[in-house]
């Protein structure tokens, strides 16, 4: 395999807006996403840019940036049209997508990440970790994944996600954790795809995938990133990153 990773940012936000680049220890977020990308060591590491001032922000930090047109419904959208641009003749097979709101990242799990496509079958890669307990279970914006580990296996197929808590009766509950590493036949794929009829109704893009007919596996993580939603979580990175 030979990665890229894209991080897709756009200001819009609804809850924190602007939050590309909201000051953590005296850098824009995405420079700290940037970094810990970096850090994995998988690939180059880019920036999909909405806007031209996170594009200014992430090329002062020494990183690359392409403004890609804020017209497209999704960030894989935009991982995928910038592509065009960071990787014109393909010399990249594998694209990880990871969201630019998560500055305290584990490098590790973009590591994890590529395990699933050592099988040739699976066309997308993901996260999991365990869910915590009914509260968790309950809540609609943490996404289950219908997935069963033989054994110590680190990674198994994702047969479905939903925000109810999945699958019934006795057993371990998996989080899905939104990082996808995409074969880039896939990507290319899936962005021609219309929205499907299970992901209208869950609100969930990789069911989109599994409608298709593609393969999607997960890897088993302990714990999952810490993501910047709204004021409160800018306050803790700034603490854990101060």
């Amino acid at each position: 395999m030979n990665p890229i990773v894209i991080i897709p940012a756009r200001m819009a936000a609804t809850r924190l807006p602007g939050k590309p680049l909201a000051d953590i220890a005296g850098r824009p977020m995405i420079v700290h996403v940037l970094d810990r990308a970096r850090e994995a060591g998988i690939g180059p590491v880019a920036v999909a840019a909405g806007e031209a001032e996170i594009v200014a922000a992430v090329e002062q930090a020494g990183g690359r940036a392409v403004l890609v047109a804020d017209d497209l419904p999704s960030g894989t959208d935009r991982v995928q049209r910038s592509l065009a641009q960071l990787d014109p003749f393909g010399t990249h097979d594998v694209v990880v997508n990871l969201q630019g709101d998560v500055p305290t990242l584990d490098p590790e799990l973009l590591r994890a990440v590529l395990k699933p496509l050592a099988d040739p079958q699976v066309d997308i890669g993901t996260l999991v970790c365990p869910i915590a307990d009914d509260v968790e279970a309950m809540t609609s914006s943490f996404v289950k994944a219908a997935c069963a580990f033989e054994g110590e296996a680190e990674v198994a197929p994702a047969l479905y996600f939903s925000r109810n808590p999945i699958p019934w009766g006795e057993g371990p509950r998996w989080h899905h954790i939104g990082v996808y590493a995409f074969r880039r036949r896939a990507l290319e794929r899936f962005v021609t795809l219309r929205e499907s009829p299970l992901e209208r109704r869950e609100k969930l893009e990789q069911l989109r995938a599994l409608e298709a007919g593609m393969r999607i596996a997960v890897t088993r993580v302990v714990h999952g990133p810490f993501g910047v939603d709204t004021p409160a979580d800018l306050e803790r990175a700034r603490q854990l990153l101060g």
